[in-house]
């Protein structure tokens, strides 16, 4: 058997398992889309009849409305505090002079490789001692240290496609380092923090391990309430939800495309 041919082989099986990946892990969101227009009572496929009555059903609840809102504050706050904090260390490690990079990006990245649940139970012992479980500013807290990876790596990219030369030329011709980051660096990395900020706040809305932990009784994220309702009911609203969840981090996923696309149009067309 040639090598050729064993080559194309082991990339027919690579393919193989590679679709076979794709289709185990989007069949199933598929799948609920239609069950949310269900007229049953129950989760059913395939759905009996066609109604709206959850998604009605989900606006018109009080309680549904109020953990969404908490979501959704949460997500705002936590993506600019994330992105801020990330761009800048982005920044640091990319373009600074600092020492100990290797062991400052790994602390960085710790959240992508930590196992959340590992993470929510030393967060639910700490918040707990200093009485942040269940407030705005914990989740804040827990959701910005959990969506700096996504900004760093981002932002960390772009910088490294930037050159070096046009911030030592703003520097040469007397600007500070601030004022050259301001007015040479960001606006050409711009497209990459603003797609960083849509994958921070995807990260929070869609945080359900450290959410379950450090939830109070008042403030619940929708996926801690979603859980809650696991508990009691396997009603299409649950359903109708997860299909609000997928098109929101389907569109702001496809914003952040278009972001890239455009950016890339503006640098070839000013080049």
């Amino acid at each position: 058997m040639s090598d050729r041919l064993i080559q194309r082989m082991a990339n027919a099986a690579g393919l193989t398992v590679a679709v076979a990946i794709l289709i185990f892990l989007i069949v199933p969101t598929v799948l609920v889309i239609p069950m949310a227009f269900s007229q049953t009572d129950y989760l059913v496929f395939p759905p009996v009849g066609f109604t709206l009555k959850w998604f009605n059903a989900y606006l018109a609840d009080d309680a549904w409305m109020k953990a969404t809102y908490f979501s959704l504050k949460v997500a705002f706050l936590s993506a600019a505090c994330a992105t801020a904090i990330g761009t800048i260390a982005a920044l640091a490690v990319i373009r600074g002079a600092i020492p100990l990079k290797g062991l400052i990006t790994g602390v960085l990245m710790a959240p992508l490789i930590v196992p959340h649940i590992i993470m929510a139970v030393g967060v639910y012992q700490s918040f707990s001692e200093w009485r942040l479980a269940g407030t705005t500013l914990g989740f804040v807290l827990a959701h910005t240290v959990l969506a700096i990876p996504f900004v760093f790596i981002i932002v960390s990219g772009a910088l490294q496609r930037v050159d070096p030369s046009y911030e030592m030329a703003a520097l040469n011709l007397g600007a500070s380092r601030a004022y050259a980051f301001r007015r040479v660096i960001l606006p050409l990395i711009a497209p990459a923090v603003a797609a960083s900020a849509l994958f921070a706040f995807l990260s929070s809305f869609d945080e359900t391990i450290v959410s379950f932990f450090i939830s109070g009784i008042e403030n619940k994220t929708i996926t801690r309430k979603m859980f809650e309702e696991l508990d009691f009911s396997l009603s299409p609203l649950l359903a109708a939800i997860s299909t609000v969840f997928v098109v929101l981090t389907v569109g702001l996923t496809g914003l952040s495309k278009l972001i890239e696309a455009s950016a890339k149009r503006k640098t070839a067309s000013n080049s």
